[in-house]
């Protein structure tokens, strides 16, 4: 197998949950192409993600969306270095295809091949903007799986300092909008609602569980908005987008306080938010203007980095594959964080 050569070309693939992506990266941070092929359509039905059909239609796509990725970079498949997929936290049966697609891939043409973990992918992508922050930093990785503050000191050094206890913040997004009849994914749906309520109207709980530490619970917070919800059935429809503004903000304030209190605990003069969350205008408004007044840099992904995508796995194999890792054809994916 030829030796690590840290000028070239990343494939990287993801197929955690319900994205089939794929992705070429240069150096760990130059994007040449990026595809997501998106399933919401397909889920959009059920109010969330079935694993099942999630994992039909990865099998369906993984090969176009590859084939794809290396089109759109303008390279040949022979100039490729090194491949990396995502190996877990997810849904098993959509992790096992891109994870099994990517190391026959990588099999079939001799490449180092490197399992990454989904989250690290997350906190990595903001090394694939324009503005990536100096180490350590503390991160907030807020998505539909998964909620946590992070510090972090370099591209594979990582320390979890809290998470969320239950629910994720994004899963509270997708399951308020479900109760309030507006589809999935709710994120998009809720933070657009938002912006015509008044989020101090109808005051949800902050759950904030010990306020010097920096575990989460949502839980509750949608449980309250689901009391709600039925004690005014009558007149449910005008109070729509105050309650998707109550809603916001009581999650917002939580996610504000919590990484701002990471960065102040762990030194950093710089914070990072990833993950699907990190696509929301009001926290992205609320924690810059935070984080201003107390002279902490902010660096958040692209919107086009903030979902699911195969960049980000790209970029984290590079420098796993740079320090002489390799993961060999019989390693597993995993469905929880190791």
């Amino acid at each position: 197998m030829a030796s690590f050569d840290a000028s070239r070309l990343i494939l990287g693939v993801e197929t955690s949950c319900d994205e089939t992506a794929a992705a070429v990266v240069e150096g760990g941070n130059r994007i040449l192409s990026s595809v997501v092929a998106s399933q919401v359509d397909v889920h959009h039905p059920y109010g969330g993600v079935v694993p099942e059909l999630a994992a039909r239609k990865h099998i369906e796509a993984i090969f176009p969306t590859v084939h794809g990725a290396i089109q759109r970079a303008g390279i040949s498949p022979n100039d490729l270095y090194g491949v990396a997929a995502t190996r877990g936290p997810g849904l098993i049966g959509a992790l096992l295809v891109g994870f099994s697609f990517a190391k026959s891939y990588a099999y079939a043409r001799n490449l180092p091949f490197i399992g990454v973990n989904h989250l690290e992918g997350h906190i990595g992508s903001v090394f694939l903007s324009d503005d990536p922050p100096d180490f350590p930093f503390a991160a907030l990785l807020a998505s539909g799986g998964h909620t946590g503050i992070y510090k972090v000191s370099g591209h594979t050094q990582f320390q979890l300092l809290g998470q969320t206890r239950d629910d994720a913040a994004g899963e509270a997004y997708d399951k308020v909008a479900k109760m309030l009849g507006l589809g999935y994914p709710g994120g998009r749906i809720i933070d657009e609602l938002a912006r015509k309520g008044d989020p101090e109207k109808i005051r949800f709980p902050r759950i904030y569980l010990d306020r010097e530490k920096f575990d989460f619970s949502f839980s509750g917070l949608k449980t309250a908005v689901g009391r709600y919800i039925g004690a005014n059935e009558k007149d449910l429809e005008d109070q729509i987008p105050d309650i998707a503004a109550g809603f916001q903000e009581a999650v917002v304030d939580v996610l504000t306080e919590k990484i701002l209190l990471g960065a102040q605990k762990s030194g950093c003069r710089h914070l990072a938010i990833v993950g699907g969350v990190a696509a929301n205008g009001r926290l992205r408004e609320r924690v810059t203007e935070a984080a201003r007044k107390q002279g902490i840099g902010v660096h958040i992904p692209p919107i086009s980095l903030c979902g699911d995508n195969a960049a980000m796995i790209a970029g984290a194999g590079y420098h796993r594959l740079e320090k002489g890792e390799r993961d060999a054809l019989t390693a597993d994916v995993y469905s929880r964080a190791l």
